[in-house]
């Protein structure tokens, strides 16, 4: 009991210490560690408090008090930390930690859209983001499936991606300028510098000088292992991108900070750059009996430059059936209950599935037999073709969509119709042509809400996604997935497929009943099992998702010791003290991952 006192006593004299250096909230109460100590991964961590920063002179602030009370060259605790957090939307446990936990949407949240480029602030909600770039007819197009949740801090720190990202790449991409405050307490800027630049920076004498000092000589000494070192993919969010800060013209952190998961400073603005938005779009719905034709459907289509190529399996339609009503009035744009699942309550008429499609999706019976009581309602007013596409997906394993957008009608018509042209030779591929606009939005939020609707409790089992990410050449995908789907049996293991066909992109969502120390055993072993496949096949074990507490004990797999070292090096010339985001990217482990699963979730 005296132990407990002493340690509320310690948190209190903390918080009011705290208190006293932010204009912004500090909190230290119960309902708000809990809400702060879980994201969308499995994990649950309890910080020590939670403050809503005003400025970046509050975290400026912070960051200093936090210095303080470490000792230099000494092990910091985890609790003497500070970590970034934007929509809560993480599925890798990123901004999760002991110490304290900086929520910036409350405060930092304005932003400026001014022709082909946007001026944000860390908090700022993609929905937000989007309705005043829509007006502008501009598009910040790497959003993730949780864009009416995530936030654009969120977004840069993990560089995020999405549904349009085959067409014009992740967040990195158009993160032109960031201002970060360090770990000396001070706010920098940084942005794209060329050689007589460069040399300027490297002569200042302060931290960020020095900053710029070490890493060039790391950068340029290690110059051809860290390119060898870039995966072979068309995306990747594992490590630290150092192949893309340096090329021996010119040389730009901000692709350091991007994907770094606030371990490297806290971003407290970012200039972005934009794209035009295209004003007319077609789709098509491509049924696939067999995934082997899958890479030779990619090769096929991504000549013609569709603006996305996505899938999903006969799971998760069942799990969409099962929640028809939620999708319609998603779809439809009607509020939802749950901020989170976006999803109501769940109701038990019989949805009528064809029993090929239940048998086929692996989930509970349940789930594919339960539907909302109003479903024929909505089937008639939402989906008229309800059930020839049920029928088409009861012989089918995986539905493709392939999204054009254009500038004009005729361009995305005469795109639609050579869709057809170039498959209509292929057995085994049944295609259905969305020829108007406004028809597409059911197909694309059942891909995008797929993870929420697997979120909802399905036969007692959750979501748990740990082999959530992983990425290869397309061309592999008959060879790569199937062998993904033998170790998930092996392991007794049910799980929903979504994800990135034309990158080679997978989200596997197993469900499972942590509850059981047996299944939250098998986590490991199925982790090491699907990522030693992965890497063998010079794939990455993270395209959007990042590392977070899931997989950054997996990094010095993935690229090796020397190229680990030189993560571990980066991590020392920005964070000495390790401050910022402990247990990310480097110095985790499998241990500390597995001990803070959240098993009553």
């Amino acid at each position: 009991m005296r132990d407990i006192v002493k340690c509320f006593l310690k948190i209190m004299v903390f918080a009011n210490e705290l208190k006293k250096l932010v204009k912004g909230e500090v909190f230290t109460d119960e309902e708000t560690l809990n809400k702060y100590s879980t994201d969308t991964s499995l994990f649950k961590v309890m910080p020590h408090a939670v403050i809503f920063p005003k400025d970046a002179q509050d975290i400026k602030n912070i960051v200093e008090f936090i210095n303080s009370k470490t000792i230099p060259g000494g092990s910091t605790p985890r609790n003497l930390s500070v970590t970034a957090r934007s929509g809560g939307t993480d599925m890798s446990g990123g901004p999760l930690n002991e110490g304290i936990i900086l929520d910036c949407t409350k405060y930092m949240n304005t932003f400026a859209v001014r022709d082909m480029e946007a001026t944000v602030q860390p908090g700022v909600f993609y929905r937000d983001f989007e309705v005043e770039t829509q007006k502008a007819g501009v598009l910040l197009p790497s959003y993730p499936a949780s864009k009416s949740i995530a936030a654009l801090g969120g977004m840069i720190a993990n560089n995020s991606g999405g549904e349009k990202t085959l067409r014009y790449g992740q967040t990195k991409k158009y993160v032109k300028e960031l201002k970060v405050v360090l770990s000396d307490g001070n706010e920098y800027i940084f942005s794209k510098l060329n050689k007589e630049e460069l040399e300027k920076k490297k002569h200042q004498q302060d931290f960020e000088g020095e900053i710029y000092r070490k890493m060039y000589d790391l950068l340029e000494n290690n110059y051809d292992i860290i390119q060898r070192a870039r995966p072979q993919v068309s995306k990747n969010s594992a490590g630290y991108f150092l192949w893309d800060v340096y090329n021996r013209e010119n040389f730009d952190l901000t692709q350091l900070f991007s994907g770094s998961q606030g371990t490297l400073g806290i971003i407290t603005e970012a200039k972005l750059s934009l794209v035009k938005e295209k004003k007319y779009t077609r789709l098509g719905i491509l049924y696939l009996r067999k995934l082997d034709s899958l890479p030779q459907i990619v090769d096929r289509v991504l000549p013609l430059e569709p603006e996305s190529l996505e899938t999903f399996d006969d799971s998760t339609l069942a799990l969409a059936l099962r929640f028809f009503p939620a999708i319609a009035k998603k779809a439809k744009g009607l509020p939802e209950r749950s901020s989170q699942s976006g999803l109501p309550a769940e109701a038990s008429a019989q949805s009528g599935l064809p029993a090929e499609a239940s048998a086929q999706s692996g989930l509970p019976a349940e789930a594919s037999a339960q539907a909302g009581g109003n479903l024929f309602k909505f089937a008639l007013q939402f989906l008229p073709d309800a059930w020839a596409q049920l029928k088409l997906m009861a012989i089918a394993d995986i539905v493709v969509l392939v999204e054009f957008a254009q500038d004009t009608e005729k361009e995305a018509e005469d795109k639609i119709n050579e869709l057809e042209r170039v498959l209509k030779d292929m057995h085994g591929v049944t295609m259905h042509l969305l020829h108007e606009e406004g028809k597409a939005e059911k197909y694309w939020t059942i891909r995008r809400e797929s993870f929420a609707l697997l979120r909802k409790s399905v036969g007692g089992k959750r979501t748990a996604p740990f082999v959530d990410d992983l990425i290869v050449k397309p061309e592999k995908l008959p060879r790569v997935l199937p062998q993904v789907y033998k170790i998930l049996k092996k392991y007794g293991i049910k799980a929903t497929l979504a994800g990135h066909a034309g990158s080679g992109n997978f989200h596997i969502i197993p469900l499972m009943d942590l509850t059981k120390k047996s299944e939250r055993e098998k986590i490991p072993k199925v982790s090491d099992e699907i990522y030693d496949l992965v890497i063998k096949e010079g794939g990455s074990i993270t395209a959007e998702h990042n590392d977070g507490l899931m997989r950054s004990p997996y990094l010095e797999k993935m690229y090796g010791k020397e190229v680990y070292n030189l993560f571990k090096r980066t991590k020392e010339i920005f964070d000495p003290n390790n401050i910022f985001n402990p247990g990310k990217k480097v110095g985790a482990s499998m241990e500390y991952a597995m001990e803070h699963i959240n098993s009553n979730k």
